[in-house]
């Protein structure tokens, strides 16, 4: 996982959409996909881009495939961000 594919898959919507979906709890490749309008196919590359980047981790039970956020990836993201601020956060207050 590099930095670049994670600003790479928060550029698309549909992937925003589906992190922001995952922020409620783990869900299915099928719960996903039946909250928007394209197909499976879609959404699973949606997904493996999400996974790629370290931002989804996947987990299987049984005959099913598990997506949840993985929040330390955001984490690292947004205090990059935060650097750029010029911010020291022990100078906030």
């Amino acid at each position: 996982m590099g930095f670049s594919e994670t600003m790479k898959a928060l550029s698309d919507p549909v992937r925003r959409e589906i992190l922001n979906l995952l922020k409620s709890g783990r869900m299915t490749a099928g719960d996903i996909a039946g909250r928007f309008d394209m197909t499976g196919a879609t959404v699973s590359y949606h997904l493996s881009q999400l996974k790629k980047a370290g931002l989804i981790f996947e987990s299987r039970e049984k005959n099913y495939i598990y997506y949840s956020l993985n929040a330390s990836v955001l984490e690292e993201v947004l205090l990059w961000i935060q650097s750029l601020k010029g911010v020291d956060e022990h100078e906030e207050g």
